[in-house]
């Protein structure tokens, strides 16, 4: 059960943009795929048609109820996600003092659906080094950092580097990984930033997901940027970005046709 941790040393980089559109290229390739939420501005649940008056999610009981999945909710073929859920302030303390305090909180919680075979679990982290992300890192066999092609992530690129975002893995297997999102080829800034992380992380960049107006248009319907528009640049990317990531997890690869993945919203 492979375990994929996306995070940014920054917010507004579209993390959870690129953890629920590869979630939805992973699935559609014929892999389960489980999104987990622990970021609490509560987003991700939006990208899966989940209604917006639907605050239903695992953190404000996971302090009292040792299995999180029935809060799982069906997203699409092969597709699920699990939403943070809407909390009070001293419900989102308590759990981040469990995620700090309780070494085995995380698995614990999604003790069922890590023994579901051959699922595939995105866990989506909130900004920042912060209280989940030192919960979940270790226990990663994959490690995706998303940057933006702009000079605020390249001032973070050492801080990367040199480990003080990210810790080194536990794992002599799992390794850091990049995307570089919203690269403008049309601007001279963009296109050089771009170029730079490309020669920088060589093998370690997953790939760049370009610029494109279908982004925003899928966000806005609560659907994967394939549905909106399968013949576009970001799509594209997405599925090429997904591809590496199969493959670098073992994962089964379907022969890449496209297949619908509208959001099933279950109660």
């Amino acid at each position: 059960m492979p375990l994929v941790c996306v995070c940014s040393p920054k917010g507004g980089v579209g993390k959870t943009t690129v953890a629920a559109n590869l979630a939805y290229a992973l699935a559609r390739s014929g892999s389960k795929v489980l999104v987990v939420d622990f970021d609490s501005q509560n987003a991700l649940r939006l990208h899966f048609g989940v209604p917006i008056a639907d605050n239903r999610g695992f953190v404000a009981q996971s302090d009292t109820l040792s299995d999180w999945s029935q809060f799982i909710l069906k997203a699409g073929p092969n597709l699920f996600v699990l939403p943070y859920g809407e909390v009070t302030e001293e419900e989102r303390l308590i759990f981040e003092d469990n995620l700090m305090n309780e070494p085995m909180f995380i698995q614990r919680g999604l003790s069922a659906v890590l023994k579901v075979p051959d699922l595939v679990v995105i866990a989506d982290m909130p900004p920042g080094r912060n209280a989940a992300l030192k919960a979940i890192e270790a226990a990663a066999d994959m490690r995706i950092v998303v940057l933006m092609a702009d000079a605020a992530s390249l001032s973070l690129l050492p801080l990367i580097e040199q480990h003080k975002f990210l810790n080194k893995p536990h794992n002599h297997s799992a390794e850091d990984y990049y995307v570089v999102n919203q690269s403008d080829m049309r601007r001279t800034l963009s296109r050089d930033i771009t170029h730079f992380f490309e020669q920088r992380l060589q093998n370690k960049l997953l790939g760049t997901i370009h610029r494109d107006e279908c982004v925003a248009e899928a966000n806005a319907s609560q659907r994967a940027i394939m549905d909106i528009s399968p013949v576009s640049a970001a799509a594209f990317d997405v599925d090429h970005i997904s591809k590496k990531v199969a493959i670098i997890l073992g994962l089964n690869v379907g022969d890449g046709s496209y297949h619908h993945t509208a959001s099933i919203y279950s109660s």
